[in-house]
C-alpha cells in the first residue's frame, strides 16, 4: 500500500474533526482493539484535537499532535502505523514468519501460509479472517509489519499455501519513512 507513496504527492488536504465525528473514531478503535481500552485516552486524548488527513487512493490518517497513529484505506479496519505498534506491542495479536521469510515481509510481500507455518514460525492464537495483525519475526523483538488475514488461522493451517496475510504496513515503506509531523 506504500510502496510509493509519498506524503508530498498524496496528500489532498487535512481537517479537524468535530467533538462528535472523534468520539464515533473513539468507539470505533475501541470495538476493534480491545487491547487498546486502557491506553485510548492517553493516544487519543479528549481535549486534543484530531486531524482528518486525507490521501489521495482513499487513503485517510488520523493524527495527534502532529503524529500520525492510525490509517484507514477506504472504509475499511483502521490500522496502527507501526511506530505507534512498537510504543503499544500489546495492541495486535501476533503471527510471527520464520527467518526465511523476513528479507520478503521488508520488500513489501505479502506472507504466505507455508511462511505462518514451518518451523520457526508462530500462529499461537485462533484469529478469523479480516484480523488486523502484528507481523513479528523469528529470533526479533519489534514487529516488522502489520498485515490483514485473508483467511483464518485455522484455513492458514489447513491450506498451507498461498497468501495468507496481507501486507498492508512494514518497516522502510514510505509510510515507515516519512512519518513527519504534519501539523494543521
Amino acid at each position: 500500500m506504500f510502496k510509493k507513496f509519498s506524503f508530498q504527492e498524496n496528500i489532498a488536504g487535512q481537517t479537524q474533526l468535530k467533538s462528535s465525528v472523534q468520539r464515533a473514531i473513539r468507539t470505533k478503535l475501541q470495538e476493534q482493539y480491545p487491547l487498546l481500552e486502557s491506553i485510548l485516552e492517553e493516544l487519543l486524548p479528549k481535549k486534543t484535537p484530531i486531524l482528518l488527513i486525507k490521501g489521495h487512493e482513499h487513503i485517510s490518517f488520523l493524527s495527534v499532535n502532529g503524529e500520525i497513529l492510525f490509517f484507514q484505506h477506504f472504509d475499511g479496519p483502521y490500522f496502527p502505523t507501526l511506530v505507534l505498534l512498537h510504543k503499544y506491542p500489546g495492541m495486535l495479536p501476533k503471527l510471527q514468519v520464520d527467518r526465511g521469510a523476513i528479507k520478503f515481509v521488508l520488500s513489501g510481500a505479502n506472507i504466505m501460509c507455508p511462511g505462518l507455518t514451518s518451523k520457526g514460525a508462530r500462529m499461537d492464537t485462533d484469529l478469523p479472517e479480516g484480523s488486523v495483525v502484528a507481523i513479528m519475526a523469528e529470533g526479533k523483538e519489534h514487529a516488522l509489519a502489520i498485515g490483514l488475514l485473508k483467511m483464518s488461522t485455522e484455513d492458514i493451517r489447513k491450506v498451507n499455501k498461498g497468501i495468507g496475510c496481507d501486507n498492508i504496513h512494514y518497516l522502510a515503506d514510505t509510510l515507515w519513512k516519512e512519518q513527519v509531523p504534519l501539523q494543521g
